[in-house]
């Protein structure tokens, strides 16, 4: 899309802070930005997040429960540096941590942002939760 735009003469250019990787497998997986691997080389220091899909009321509904969201963030600013989901519609679900990083959002900011009950985005906003302070939904 950005090389057609610029071959109509449309001044056009192309963020890859926030490329997603999707493989289509089952389960599924959707991934953005840093490994926590990467991101400790990179930051040093990161805070890192898992919220299990067994604890998402959808994903029980759905019968589809295997699999979890891991956020890593920065420890000092919380920006959100990766995002690893594996599990239902992981493919789709990754778009709102493409969003997020693209903008910044902290994972402060996720984390108070309203995800939809009964929905499978509520595990990004539990794993943010777990970031700052504790998911709702974890025993």
């Amino acid at each position: 899309e950005c090389a057609a735009r610029n071959a109509l003469g449309l001044a056009s250019s192309v963020s890859y802070r926030a490329v997603p990787r999707c493989i289509y497998t089952s389960p599924e997986v959707g991934c953005v930005g840093l490994t926590e691997k990467a991101a400790i080389l990179a930051k040093g220091s990161v805070d890192v997040a898992r919220f299990p899909f067994h604890a998402v009321g959808k994903a029980s509904l759905m019968e589809e429960t295997q699999g979890m969201i891991k956020i890593v963030a920065d420890r000092n600013f919380g920006e959100i540096l990766g995002v690893h989901i594996i599990g239902p519609h992981a493919t789709e679900l990754v778009a709102e941590a493409v969003l997020a990083m693209e903008l910044e959002v902290t994972a402060e900011e996720l984390a108070h942002t309203i995800h939809p009950h009964p929905t499978l985005s509520e595990a990004m906003g539990e794993a943010a939760m777990l970031l700052t302070g504790g998911a709702l939904h974890l025993p």
